[in-house]
């Protein structure tokens, strides 16, 4: 199965809108108890999260995963800072990268393959404002093409 492929739960839109996405990789995560329980039911945000390299790991910041309705009081923190499992080469392929100026590391999409839940990071570079709106020109003349040609069908 090629990377990013599976079950999608949640996707960052906002990110490819934002960023310039240079690179991507596909990262277990360690879960806590009924965090992957909430995750299978899709009630998790990805919208403002990042992650960053600590101490040789690799880690990710405010992903919101809401609490389980059926939880005890042995329920996750929402906002927990969550390991992600990468191997050493990508991991200092990726430190050597956001030390330069204007790389990230934004969360693209978390999905569930083979039972386990896979984030797809990307190494992104940030757009400036000019560029997002070039995306959205792109975007909207892309879109009157495609009806233009659809009603050019249609009669």
């Amino acid at each position: 199965m090629p990377r990013g492929e599976g079950k999608l739960v949640a996707q960052n839109k906002k990110a490819r809108h934002d960023y310039h996405i240079e690179e991507t990789f596909e990262a277990g995560i360690v879960l806590q108890g009924t965090e992957i329980k909430a995750i299978r039911a899709g009630r998790i945000n990805l919208k403002d999260s990042f992650a960053r390299v600590q101490n040789g790991e690799l880690f990710l910041h405010n992903m919101h995963v809401s609490p389980y309705e059926q939880g005890n009081r042995y329920n996750h923190d929402p906002l927990r800072t969550r390991k992600l499992l990468l191997h050493k080469k990508e991991i200092t392929k990726l430190l050597g990268q956001t030390k330069e100026q204007g790389y990230s590391i934004v969360p693209l999409k978390l999905y569930l393959k083979n039972g386990f839940a896979k984030v797809l990071i990307g190494l992104a570079k940030g757009k400036k404002n000019y560029d997002k709106r070039q995306d959205l020109k792109k975007k909207d003349a892309k879109r009157e093409i495609e009806r233009a040609f659809r009603d050019r069908q249609k009669a």
